[in-house]
Order: structure tokens, then sequence, then C-alpha cells
């Protein structure tokens, strides 16, 4: 038989979902995969059972409807300051991660290099796989995960076409400072680069720290390519509706390569979530309330039992130091938690480049209850890993 593509080759399972199953198999609380146990807002749920029996049943325009895309401007502009024109600036995708995608193979010809943080979203370095472009890995040095600027430069030496911005970030909780963002973009510009941002979590980042929108710093927005997603601000990932903001000449090639990658997003859910669009900062105050209530529970908890944690800025992570347990393979070590302690995370090595296997990542968009229980499990932490030492 003829052999399978090369570039498919080093590609493994998601570990993210792999945790997902293994978290079903075992009973175990899943606070591996980010998805939320609570429902989306009420009203958007009605609205989702009026637009079940409206004609949006079929095909609709490749890049988006006409009123998703005159809703996402107009929350853009809302919340950046930024005006821009639905018809030439918005691709509506099937969720962020056709977005990413879609932006990746937008810019990047075959054997051109993008910069990417580690720890890094795992479908970070298959984006660039898919799209036959070298990953650059640029270290975010833990527990801070804070990133070196002449590190940094070095990377922008090799002549990369691209770097990923992820903030909030994922896996790490860090929000990049206006400072810091101004390096990266001091240099986007001094190597002449693209900028591509991940922003799926800019309504979840915990005060004091605050959102900096990338391509509103100076110089920044015609070379930045803003990948975004739906699925965390209205806690709906399964409807899996996502969106790419850039200048017309960029959104152009990015509605091409969409219109061949997936034709268009599911068009009754994007009727029905323009009533979310619409939603005043009550809502987005709400939804901070509500992850700021989650985290000080979580991460309380995480402490009086004497864990060694990252407190995150933002988005609804927290990666945890379990070196202590004397972790080998965090893999095993996960899979041993799931099973033994009834508690499902990630295993951090599926997110550095770098050897470090000593993290594990939790997420904490559960209910108050899920969360209790939860920390309940992980109280025998402990004790379970002192009698299972060899085995992870």
């Amino acid at each position: 038989m003829p052999k399978l593509s090369n570039r498919t080759d080093t590609f493994t399972e998601s570990m993210i979902r792999k945790m997902t199953r293994i978290s079903i198999d075992n009973n175990a609380i899943n606070l591996s995969q980010g998805f939320p146990d609570f429902n989306p807002p009420k009203a958007l749920l009605d609205r989702l059972a009026e637009v079940s029996y409206e004609n949006h049943h079929q095909y609709e325009v490749t890049w988006g409807s006409q009123a998703i895309r005159e809703g996402l401007a107009k929350k853009h502009f809302h919340f950046t300051g930024q005006k821009i024109d639905p018809d030439k600036n918005i691709v509506v995708t099937c969720g962020s991660t056709e977005a990413m995608m879609a932006s990746m193979l937008t810019v990047c010809n075959p054997g051109e290099k993008v910069i990417v943080f580690s720890p890094f979203y795992e479908n970070y370095s298959a984006d660039a796989i898919l799209s036959s472009a070298q990953p650059i890995f640029v270290p975010l040095n833990p527990p801070d995960f804070t990133f070196d600027p002449n590190v940094l430069e070095e990377a922008f030496k090799q002549g990369p076409k691209a770097i990923i911005v992820c903030n909030p970030s994922n896996p790490s909780g860090r929000v990049f400072t206006e400072s810091e963002l101004k390096i990266i973009a001091d240099l986007a510009v001094k190597y002449d680069t693209f900028v591509i941002t991940d922003e799926v979590y800019e309504h979840i980042v915990y005060k004091p720290f605050k959102h900096v929108y990338f391509s509103n710093l100076p110089g920044m927005r015609e070379r930045t390519i803003t990948c975004n997603s739906l699925s965390k601000t209205y806690s709906i990932t399964g409807w899996r509706l996502g969106y790419v903001v850039a200048e017309e000449y960029i959104i152009d090639r990015v509605k091409k390569v969409h219109d061949f990658l997936t034709v268009g997003a599911a068009a009754p859910l994007q009727e029905a979530v323009v009533t979310a669009l619409n939603f005043d900062d009550s809502y987005y105050d709400e939804l901070l309330g509500i992850y700021t209530d989650r985290k000080e529970l979580f991460i309380n908890g995480l402490k009086n039992m004497g864990f060694d944690y990252t407190d995150p800025q933002g988005a609804y992570y927290v990666m945890v130091n379990v070196g202590k347990y004397g972790v080998t393979d965090d893999i095993k070590f996960c899979e041993w938690m799931a099973r033994e302690v009834g508690v499902g995370a990630v295993p951090g090595s599926s997110f550095f480049n770098e050897n470090i296997n000593n993290y594990v990542r939790f997420h904490f968009a559960k209910s108050r209850e899920t969360l209790t229980e939860a920390l309940n499990r992980l109280e025998t932490l402990d004790k379970k890993a002192l009698n299972a030492k060899g085995c992870f």
C-alpha cells in the first residue's frame, strides 16, 4: 500500500481530548478539557429554540451571515474602539481552531517559520505542521511565565513570517502587560512579521490585570490577524463559532481558505448567537464575576492543601507543579490521578516544547458544586501518591 502523508507522522491524539475520554471512562471529574458544566445564557437558549422553526437551515454566506458579521463588528467596536467593515474585515469560522488554521495557511508558505511561545495551546504545533511551517519556540519561563526579550529577538532574527500570541494565555493563565506586548510589536515591525493573536479569553481577565488588544497598539492594526471565538464568552464551546478580524487584503485570502476548509459555520447557530452579541456590559461583568468566584474557590482550595501553583491572571486554567510527588512521567501521573483520585487534568508536557513534565493543568470552568467535589477528591492525593510512588 502507498505511504500516508509525512506531515502526519508525528501527530498524536490531542492530550486534552484524551484526558476527557479517560476522565469519562473512570467517572472522574473532568478538569482537563475546558468547557463549562453550566448552561449558556437563557436569552441565547430561547433564541436558539426560535431559530429552529425559522428559515436558517441551509447554507449561509460562506464567510458568515450578514447578521452575525454586523453583530461582531458592533461588539468589536464597543470593546476595541476600532471601526471595522462587516463585509471586508471579518470571516466567521468553525471555532477559533479553524480561525487559526485558516490564518496560518493564509500567511505561511511551506518552510517558512512561525514563532510560538512555550507553553502553548497544543493546536498551534499541529497548525504549523499542517501549514508546512517551522515553529520557533520561545520559552515563557515558569512559574511566572514571562519571556526574555533577548531570546525573543534571537527568534525574530531567524526571519519568521509570523508570531502567535495567545493572550490571555492558555495554558498558563498569563496576561501580557502592555509593555511586553509593545516589545513584541516593535520586533514585529523591525523584522516585518505578521502577528496572529488568539484572544478567546478577552473577557476573562482578573482584577487588577487588563486585556490589551494587540491590534490597538500603534501601527499594529495593519499586521495583526485576530483570531477569536464565542465559545468561552457565551459558554457554547460545542457551537463551534469563531472568527478572524484583519485588514481587507488579508481577509480576502482568509475567505478563500475558509471556503475550501469548511464552506461555512452552522447557519442556525450563527443566527441564534446574534442575540448574545447584543448583550450590554452587565453580561460581561457578570461573566467575570462568575469566573472570579470559581477561581477564588479553586485556588484557595489548592492553597489550603499546600499545592504549588501559578495564580492565573486570565482565562480559567491553573498550572500546578506536581514535582513533589516524584513524577517522572506526567502522562502516567494524570492517567493514575483520573483513575485513583477521580480528577482529570492535562499533563503539562503536552504544552511545553522544553522537557518539562512536572506540571499539570486544571480548569475551573465548572459549577461551585463540581469544584468543591473535585477539591474534596484532591485532598486524598498526597496519601494516595505516597502509596503509589514508582507508578509514575
